[in-house]
């Protein structure tokens, strides 16, 4: 059987469509083909390198007709990287592609058209993420630092990642230099420096390196921390992190502390946190800002309520809610965030939140041995989404509403569907985009119980 399409041939084709990843879509023959870095209304000469049975994957030979919607990148490697998907594009046609991704997962995989408001922009598109993981590693005695190609563990060396504080870039030229400390290399296990992990306060300024090593410690310790200090970038913790294992994980169990604290501090929503290194707070907190103030807006708590904070990390969301609530419970897995979670209570004179350190699925069932019953349940779950026990066990506490958020579009409206089976309807949700220029999109939505009268 002959395939329409081979490899190696050299095709012009129409973009008609952008995906999540950046790839442009066109179609030859009724099979669509992904061209990365391409826009919709691109007219490319397109290489193939790869076909399936359903689709095939080209390469820019060159762009015969530009796409109005397309720009020049800035980085110098940003056609390597495996960081961003945008950055070929301006920033408007990004945030429609965010958008109408969001609305045909739901219609696509829930079957269900809430009202959506438009796509909330990032104050910043660029240097606003407040935190960086650079692996670390020798190529014929270089050393790279930077960010993993796509599909790959080849690091492309990117001292200064435009969505990064500038400062970044000065502390990892800094680790670079000459401290006899050698590279991880992945396949034997061997070499000591694996990751350079660092984390900004936007607004308090502080900052916090962590080196995640191969080893318990490392030569010249007290020299490079002198060196770091004299930089003056507002540096509060230096850490060393242990990871032995021969493992695609980033960080160990074990933590020292060099330098300072073992935390920094920063603020959201008018009031202080503090970040440890393993703590989950989101990467760009001006626009976080604005999302936690829509999930209140969702919330609509009148002081009345018990709310329950699932995935609550180091009690941000439900910490900003607490002054209109009853009482507030967040339940979190990890120990070190569970801790931050009650310090930030009470630093902030928090006394309406108590924290619970344990899996949510088994938190919220001890929660409703417990005869808990929450009026609103907020959900912040990592990328795969909610266990469908947890969803079974929210719906038997039988919660008014539900405030979902989500850093996946298709992982949402699945556990959309599965609310919508136990009587839950969407009724609003609103897209923000936390991640400029990179292929993911944040959504909040609006759960109410359709029993109940609103």
């Amino acid at each position: 059987m002959n395939m329409i399409i081979n490899k190696n041939d050299d095709l012009k084709l129409k973009i008609e469509n952008t995906d999540l990843n950046g790839n442009g879509i066109a179609k030859y023959n009724c099979i669509a083909v992904f061209v990365p870095f391409t826009a919709e209304g691109d007219e490319v000469d397109t290489h193939i390198i790869k076909v399936k049975k359903s689709y095939a994957v080209g390469k820019i030979n060159s762009i015969i007709t530009p796409s109005a919607d397309r720009k020049d990148s800035e980085c110098p490697v940003y056609l390597k990287c495996g960081g961003c998907a945008f950055d070929h594009l301006n920033y408007e046609k990004e945030l429609e592609i965010k958008e109408n991704h969001v609305k045909e997962c739901f219609r696509r995989i829930a079957g269900i058209e809430p009202e959506f408001e438009k796509i909330h922009g990032s104050p910043e598109i660029y240097r606003y993420r407040n935190k960086a993981q650079y692996p670390v590693r020798n190529e014929n005695g270089i050393i790279k630092t930077g960010f993993f190609a796509r599909h790959s563990h080849r690091v492309i060396d990117c001292e200064d990642c435009r969505l990064q504080p500038e400062e970044f870039s000065l502390i990892v030229k800094e680790v670079k230099k000459d401290y006899n400390l050698t590279c991880y290399d992945e396949t034997a296990n061997t070499g000591l420096l694996r990751h350079i992990y660092l984390r900004k306060g936007i607004f308090s300024g502080e900052i916090m390196i962590c080196l995640v090593i191969n080893g318990d410690n490392i030569p010249f310790e007290n020299e490079l921390i002198k060196r770091l200090l004299k930089l003056d970038l507002s540096i509060k913790s230096v850490l060393l992190n242990v990871n032995k294992e021969k493992t695609n994980v980033i960080s160990g169990k074990e933590f020292k502390t060099l330098y300072g604290k073992d935390y920094i501090t920063d603020s959201l929503c008018g009031l202080d946190f503090r970040i440890s290194p393993l703590s989950f707070y989101q990467v760009n907190p001006l626009q976080a800002e604005k999302l936690y103030k829509k999930a209140a807006e969702y919330a609509n708590l009148s002081g009345t309520e018990t709310v329950i904070d699932l995935y609550c990390g180091t009690g941000t969301i439900g910490l900003t809610m607490a002054a209109k609530a009853k009482e507030i419970i967040g339940i979190e897995i990890v120990p070190q965030a569970v801790e931050d979670a009650k310090i930030n209570a009470n630093i902030n004179s928090i006394t309406n939140a108590r924290f619970i350190c344990s899996d949510a699925a088994k938190g919220t069932l001890k929660l409703k041995e417990e005869n808990i019953k929450p009026d609103v349940a907020i959900l912040d779950p990592p990328r795969k989404g909610c266990d469908s026990s947890l969803i079974e066990t929210v719906n038997q506490m039988s919660p008014e509403k539900i405030v979902y958020i989500s850093c996946d579009p298709a992982t949402l409206a699945r556990d959309c569907k599965l609310f919508s089976e136990y009587g839950y309807k969407v009724l609003k949700a609103a897209p923000y985009d936390m991640f400029a220029r990179a292929g993911h999109v944040e959504t909040v939505c609006c759960l109410y119980h359709q029993k109940k009268d609103f």
